[in-house]
């Protein structure tokens, strides 16, 4: 579909997957070119995956950047988080990948070992590589070769829809409590409500959740030589653990297929739902609420570190761009400017360059995520080891089996050892 923002059309190409794919206009291949002539008309494509207000805003960042730059057009698409990634893929297998693109550092590996990334190094005096602290920095690096570069930084929460909460006369989760009495409160909300607005989501659904389980009793996801930091037994008792929530406590799963792509808080359907804090700026569109609160999601073992920093969210540049110079000067606008920081705030996690959140006013929904991650600082414990190569497909993987669960439609025993077999296909 069509939508027209600040003047500009954005192709929403959602629900793509495969071959079948809309392609991008355009696209980039055949190498770097030669000489840079800051002259030159260049045009640039440039995706990410988000909402229709994250795109508002890149309307707007493109706007400027292309005032300051006449010579360079940035053509721009979007589309949904796991339609992207298919999107890309069909793109890798052809040789086709986009100049400049919105990355996640899930697929660091994946992309980067085969080449597919570009060695920013090689651009580096159109990059301010000193405006990162040098953590966040190492968040686009592997190997020590810098592939890509974060727009920010996010924690896990727990959102609330205050007024939702008003209606039912139910006082809001204070967050940081046990994941048993977490479920007790959306059960409250369910019941206050009747079923017409949901205390949250099952949240073992998603794979972040259970990352926080096994981080706040001392382990992680995988390990740093590339396996799977956890057994079946672990993964059963965790899915085993949402059974009460999916006792219709939780939003039914039927409900989300038929909403989707936006959630069951985006929609108001449900009066909590966990994700990442720079999530703020997107629910309060999707929903239309007045007021969103940030809390502590729920730990089980008290004085736990299960949290993280997590630059997940990150800006790459294809190694066979045509356009590197140019390529670089957008991606540093993006991930450094001051521009960038008014622009986005903290939609895109809390700015991780300097420069950026020079721009940036913390007022608002930003003042409340900046209160957000001081207010869980004594929760945030090291970061995870870079991504094993597939971790992204691992994650959809995951999501999908947790919600084919919550249909009914397969077994737990099943869905563990789908899943086991997958991990053992992708990661050798």
């Amino acid at each position: 579909m069509f939508t027209r923002k600040n003047g500009r059309h954005w192709l929403a190409a959602a629900a793509m997957t495969g071959a079948a794919a809309l392609a991008l206009t355009g696209c980039a291949g055949g190498g770097a070119g030669g000489e840079y002539d800051p002259d030159e008309e260049v045009t640039l494509n440039f995706t990410w995956w988000g909402n229709d207000d994250r795109a508002d805003r890149y309307g707007q960042l493109i706007d400027a950047f292309e005032a300051e730059h006449p010579n360079i057009t940035i053509d721009g698409t979007f589309t949904d988080f796991p339609s992207y990634w298919e999107k890309r893929k069909t793109e890798a297998a052809g040789g086709g990948l986009p100049d400049v693109w919105q990355f996640s550092d899930s697929y660091l590996r994946e992309y980067a070992e085969p080449g597919l990334l570009l060695d920013l190094d090689t651009v580096g005096e159109y990059i301010d590589f000193d405006a990162f602290d040098e953590g966040l920095r190492q968040t686009g690096q592997l190997d020590g070769t810098q592939y890509s570069l974060p727009t920010g930084y996010s924690s896990w929460a727990v959102f609330l829809n205050d007024g939702l909460l008003a209606e039912a006369g139910v006082e809001p989760y204070e967050g940081g409590t046990s994941y048993e009495e977490y479920t007790e409160w959306m059960a409250e909300v369910t019941e206050a409500t009747g079923g017409e607005v949901y205390g949250g989501t099952d949240m073992t659904q998603r794979i972040q959740t259970f990352e926080n389980v096994l981080r706040a009793e001392g382990g992680n996801l995988y390990t740093e030589d590339g396996e799977l930091g956890f057994t079946e037994d672990q993964l059963r008792d965790f899915w085993n653990s949402g059974a009460e929530a999916r006792d219709g406590v939780a939003i039914p799963q039927q409900q989300l297929e038929e909403i989707a792509p936006i959630s069951g808080f985006g929609s108001n359907r449900t009066a909590s739902e966990a994700s990442w804090s720079n999530f703020l700026g997107g629910y309060l569109a999707d929903s239309g609420a007045e007021s969103v609160t940030l809390v502590a999601p729920p730990l089980d073992v008290p004085g736990g570190t299960d949290l993280y920093r997590q630059a997940g969210l990150q800006v790459a540049i294809s190694a066979d761009t045509e356009h590197p110079e140019a390529a670089a000067m957008w991606l540093d606008f993006v991930v450094n400017s001051e521009a960038a920081g008014e622009v986005f705030g903290t939609t895109l996690g809390f700015p991780a360059s300097e420069t950026k959140l020079a721009g940036t006013t913390l007022e608002g929904v930003d003042a409340q995520v900046a209160d957000y991650l001081d207010s869980v600082a004594d929760r945030i414990g090291d970061a995870p080891p870079v991504p094993v190569v597939g971790y992204g497909s691992l994650e959809q993987t995951f999501w999908d089996l947790g919600k084919s669960i919550g249909l009914g439609a397969i077994s737990i025993d099943d869905a563990v050892s789908q899943f086991f077999g997958e991990a053992q296909v992708i990661l050798g």
